[in-house]
């Protein structure tokens, strides 16, 4: 590894990356070897770790491998996936594998080794603010640097020409459950925290699964698996219609190419919206093979006579939860389809129900004035992952999966991230750092012309219908 040069404190840096997940780690791979750029990535945590709670035996991400921080915008880079297995000696195992999608448990291990031999990535330093200086024209980010106990030692601030946040995604507790996980000694936790309470819920005499995604399925398997004879009552309750397949045509999946996400881009904010909330399968249903594991475990339950003791129901909401005495949780629930109401008492709950983008507005405070925003009051995002900010603001502030609401499904997807950190760059440096293919998908989206997409023979001419014919 290359060190960096010094940095002298009172001249701006050309980039500050808060927050190190994949994103933007995605972000200081590729930006590395770029000699000119002077950038660094603060995060609060000591080190880098990728939804440890659901690094589940035999778990796997939903993308192929190809799908790492960097291959999709730079396969030479230092940091692809394969080079990582190289480095490790493990190349010739992992070809023999035959396996396309990883275990979430390798994915992890590899954006260690990513975050531990990048130089520039500054943990235990939590940012407090972001604010512009008109005068200088530069961002100024304050900061707290902490110690292993995770309280601040030392205040700092930093001074850059550009941001991006990659703050992440946190935990969501629906409202009616937020009582029960507040409450001390009940066992309710979040599925982000199963692994660390999974002892506690094997020994459970009855425990209940809310939510019916991937990580409700991969609890629920995992559970099923492992709570020893006796023990088998588990019920899984979701509020989707069935406990559905993610769409994985391949057609489908076109909806996670940079062709997409333009043309989502492109469409007015309501429309936009209207979209979102009918794609929750894109993203938000359960992989194929986790429905089969967890069919061929009931159904092996099932050999000598008898149903399994486990309960599985799509289709219904908790309504309110509470306590019975200090060892018991009753949740009410509804049947939307059958406007019926009933009572599930059970002795600990894991809510698999997603992650929620953070919201910016603290980290963003200093920055309001300046912000444009949306008929919803969420900030706008131009296509090249930029917040609109005043005019008078001559910096960027980028954005890495705080972009749902206006680049669509794909803004939370592993398969974009080498793509966006890729534009984020090219923007940056105002130059094509890193050639992006112009088209992506077999699919368009849209009636309007794509100009951008070079036509490789002249197009034929439409013939009229003619009533009849």
């Amino acid at each position: 590894m290359t060190t960096p040069p010094r940095h002298e404190p009172e001249t701006p840096r050309d980039l500050i990356g808060i927050g190190i997940g994949p994103f933007n780690l995605s972000l200081a791979a590729l930006a590395h070897p770029l000699a000119e750029l002077d950038a660094v990535f603060y995060e609060q945590r000591p080190g880098f770790d990728w939804h440890p709670g659901l690094l589940i035996d035999g778990a796997t991400i939903q993308v192929p491998f190809l799908a790492d921080l960097v291959t999709l915008a730079d396969p030479a880079s230092t940091w692809t996936f394969l080079n990582y297995l190289r480095a490790r000696d493990r190349l010739f195992p992992f070809y023999f594998a035959e396996r396309f999608h990883i275990q979430r448990a390798e994915y992890d291990a590899y954006c260690r080794w990513v975050a531990e031999s990048l130089p520039g990535l500054h943990f235990r330093h939590q940012v407090e603010a972001v604010r512009w200086n008109p005068e200088h024209d530069v961002f100024e980010v304050d900061f707290a640097q902490l110690d292993t106990d995770g309280e601040t030692e030392a205040l700092g601030r930093a001074l850059t020409r550009n941001i991006v946040l990659g703050v992440g995604t946190e935990p969501y507790v629906p409202d009616p459950l937020q009582p029960l996980v507040d409450a001390p000694g009940v066992p309710v936790v979040h599925a982000a925290d199963y692994l660390a309470h999974r002892e506690t819920f094997l020994a459970a005499e009855h425990v209940t699964v809310v939510g019916s995604g991937q990580s409700g399925a991969e609890v629920f398997l995992d559970l099923l698996r492992r709570r020893p004879p006796g023990r088998g009552r588990i019920h899984w309750i979701g509020r989707t219609e069935a406990f559905a397949p993610m769409e994985y045509s391949k057609l489908g999946l076109e909806h996670f190419t940079p062709d997409y996400t333009r043309y989502f881009h492109a469409l007015a904010e309501s429309a936009r919206d209207r979209l979102l909330s009918s794609q929750w399968q894109l993203h938000k249903g359960i992989d194929t093979d986790t429905i089969a594991a967890i069919h061929d475990e009931l159904y092996r339950r099932s050999l000598h006579g008898g149903w399994p003791e486990a309960v599985l129901t799509p289709g219904v909401s908790v309504r309110t939860a509470g306590r019975i005495a200090t060892t018991q949780i009753e949740l009410h629930l509804e049947h939307v389809q059958q406007d019926t109401r009933s009572r599930l008492t059970t002795d600990a709950v894991v809510l698999a129900t997603g992650h929620r983008e953070r919201p910016l507005d603290r980290i963003l405070a200093g920055l309001d004035p300046y912000l444009r925003r949306d008929s919803r009051d969420r900030p706008r995002v131009d296509e090249q992952f930029r917040l609109v900010l005043d005019p008078a603001v001559t910096g960027s502030a980028y954005v890495q999966n705080a972009e749902l609401h206006t680049h669509g499904v794909g803004a939370p997807d592993l398969g974009l991230a080498a793509w966006r950190s890729a534009t984020i760059l090219n923007s940056l440096t105002g130059k094509e750092t890193y050639p992006l293919p112009t088209r992506t998908a077999f699919t368009t989206f849209g009636l309007e012309p794509q100009p951008q997409i070079p036509q490789t023979r002249p197009p034929g001419t439409l013939t009229p219908l003619v009533e009849g014919r």
